[in-house]
């Protein structure tokens, strides 16, 4: 079984309910019904329930029938939401007027159903761009529990199974947070430990990257990393993380022997945290490319509930699998709560 059928799977185990702002949109409707044959999560599409008919009579799709569709103009519970999003804002300066005019953007509503624990998680982004996506889930969903900031993990496919997990290596951050400072690394490496719980299913072996092994180098850049270790640990003491390391001391074990004789990971980690977003970029990248890798994500992680953004250049297939992944991350979650 490969890794995305595995997710699907492990999806179909325990339902969650993930919402689609972009009910109407012709990926997402041909995607929400395969989700929906494939039993993957309890699905709810924002749009007009009429366009939405329209698109399955279109296609020949058999499933949306069991979706729930709202519509952002006349659902019933509009008022609940707008008082909500009103609580949640007016400190920022919301008023019931804005309010009132925000909750029918199917992107804020999304959202403010989370908030209102009417779903569990939320796939967008075939239509809207990311900062679009992003920005009402950093104003009403905000991030995790001591977590300050968002960050991207690409769950990379080796087709060699001797490295991380039968082939399986997390890279973090390759999506989203430019410079970490020691504290938000830090940060990124317990979400991506969470991640790698929620998702996959094992347990993460985390190496924190650097141009540097156990101080071969001295250099404020490697004491970022250096520190970042020691506050994670901090933050989880049941994590297995250690750092700094270069590249080939975190993922090979003959050379981790020389390198990082006393390290618990060995040379067989699992997680690679890199010390900013140019490195963890260049690096998925590279192994996607030259490596013949294959990259899923970026699965976006930090948030209070997951919430995942989708390239506009999307297939139907990316959100299937998206939506299976953050079913994935909303039950992992609330596991982990």
């Amino acid at each position: 079984m490969d890794l995305i059928e595995k997710i699907r799977r492990q999806a179909q185990l325990d339902c969650q309910r993930i919402v689609f702002p972009e009910g109407d949109e012709q990926r997402t409707v041909m995607a929400a019904d395969a989700i929906i044959r494939e039993n993957l999560c309890q699905v709810t599409m924002i749009a007009d329930p009429a366009e939405v008919e329209k698109k399955a009579l279109q296609y020949g799709l058999k499933n949306l029938e069991q979706a729930t569709i709202i519509n952002p103009k006349d659902h019933p519970r509009k008022q609940e939401y707008t008082e909500l999003l009103y609580q949640v804002r007016k400190e920022k300066g919301m008023t019931m007027k804005l309010a009132a005019r925000l909750v029918l953007d199917p992107l804020y509503l999304g959202v403010l159903m989370i908030k209102a624990g009417d779903a569990d998680g939320e796939v967008a982004g075939a239509r809207n761009a990311t900062g679009d996506v992003l920005r009402p889930a950093f104003q009403i969903v905000k991030t995790m529990p001591g977590i300050s900031i968002v960050s991207g993990a690409f769950i990379m496919i080796h087709p060699d199974p001797s490295f991380g997990e039968n082939g399986v290596i997390i890279f973090a951050d390759g999506a989203v947070h430019p410079d970490p400072d020691e504290k938000q690394l830090a940060e990124i490496a317990v979400a991506t430990a969470k991640t790698t719980r929620s998702i996959l299913g094992f347990e993460p072996r985390i190496a924190m990257l650097s141009f540097s092994t156990k101080g071969s180098a001295d250099h404020p850049m490697v004491d970022k990393v250096v520190n970042a270790t020691k506050i994670a640990r901090e933050m989880d003491p049941t994590l297995v993380i250690d750092g700094d390391f270069q590249a080939d001391a975190a993922l090979i074990s003959s050379i981790a022997k020389n390198k990082a004789p006393d390290s618990p990971i060995q040379g067989n980690a699992n997680v690679l945290i890199f010390p900013d977003l140019n490195s963890g970029n260049i690096a998925y990248k590279l192994v996607q490319r030259l490596a013949k890798a294959e990259a899923i994500g970026p699965v976006l992680q930090g948030m209070a509930a997951p919430i995942n953004d989708l390239s506009r250049g999307c297939s139907v297939s990316d959100i299937v699998n998206l939506a299976a992944i953050t079913a994935n991350q909303a039950a992992g979650m609330k596991k982990q709560n």
